[in-house]
């Protein structure tokens, strides 16, 4: 049975109770999730630039995603970024990502760097981290509720 797969762009990971959140939805199979290591550079650098984490700290969040979901690390989509145009010639690794990984979609915050009608011409979304939990609510009540709940017992 196929699966709705995304790739994650960094501003949905570098927030930790987001990522917890995309986490716990990705470890329950409810959609494949993806990323590669520049992305997970890109968020880890961001919260290492404010000081509050080690790392050695951040390092272990990586090694424990990468454990927790597999296969969700994408390799060999370099090739592809020069031949791409986005707003943010920075974003292109993404939809890199996004296109080697036969990804569904494009999780982000950053809506504005990803055109809906540039990326349909590779029959890929984007959505905006918000949207994205909504909906995996919707179609999967009963371990939303029991996501939240773990979430207000901390």
């Amino acid at each position: 049975m196929a699966r709705f797969s995304v790739v994650f762009d960094a501003c949905v990971l570098y927030p930790a109770p987001l990522r917890d959140s995309l986490m716990r939805l990705a470890s329950k199979n409810l959609f494949k999730a993806y990323w590669t290591d520049r992305i997970h550079d890109e968020w880890i650098n961001a919260l290492l630039r404010e000081g509050k984490y080690t790392p050695q700290q951040l390092e272990k969040v990586r090694e424990l995603m990468d454990r927790h979901v597999p296969d969700a690390k994408i390799t060999g989509y370099e090739s592809l970024i020069q031949g791409l145009e986005l707003p943010d010639p920075d974003d292109r690794h993404v939809l890199a990502a996004a296109i080697k990984s036969k990804a569904d979609a494009i999780v982000t915050s950053n809506l504005k760097d990803f055109p809906e009608a540039y990326l349909a011409s590779f029959q890929i979304e984007v959505i905006h981290p918000d949207d994205f939990i909504y909906y995996q609510i919707d179609m999967a009540p009963l371990f939303a509720a029991q996501l939240s709940a773990i979430n207000v017992i901390r």
